[in-house]
């Protein structure tokens, strides 16, 4: 055979497994090319959505931390003035709470010195009786002399 032969015979073998690859090998080769592009480009889409809703999640939760921050401030400050006015009343009470006491307690000392100046009269009374009769040397009758004991008495 000669060499043109072979060449030719060669270019046909060669354009018929063109052809079959073309036809058999290549489809399924191409389809699987695509198939795997369209997944990495899915996955890349789903990678972007991912990232938009992580940033709108971070949005939603930096507010939501600051509206919490807002509200734990807000109670705090509440708690405050509701312990300041509990200790305000509390002061105030107890300031009445004192003031009773003290004015009882004046009311009692002013009491007892009465009854110390009555019981201090009286003994000054009978001393000066006795000290009269001392001096008189007989009995005087504290009956009888009774009105002028109390005038006595309230001169003291």
């Amino acid at each position: 055979m000669s060499i043109n032969a072979t060449l030719f015979v060669q270019a046909i073998v060669f354009l018929i497994l063109v052809w079959f690859t073309m036809k058999f090998v290549w489809p399924p080769i191409a389809k699987a090319l695509d198939e795997r592009a369209q997944k990495i480009a899915d996955g890349l889409a789903a990678a972007d959505r991912a990232k938009t809703e992580l940033a709108a999640a971070n949005q939603r939760v930096e507010k939501e931390l600051a509206a919490s921050r807002n509200e734990t401030a807000q109670r705090l400050a509440d708690a405050e003035r509701l312990a300041q006015s509990i200790v305000n009343e509390a002061k105030s009470r107890a300031t009445v709470e004192a003031d009773k006491i003290v004015a009882a307690a004046r009311a009692e000392a002013e009491q007892q010195s009465v009854q110390a100046r009555e019981a201090l009269r009286e003994q000054v009374a009978a001393l000066a009786v006795k000290g009269a009769e001392q001096i008189l040397r007989k009995e005087v009758n504290a009956g009888v002399h009774a009105d002028l004991l109390n005038r006595l008495k309230t001169e003291l």
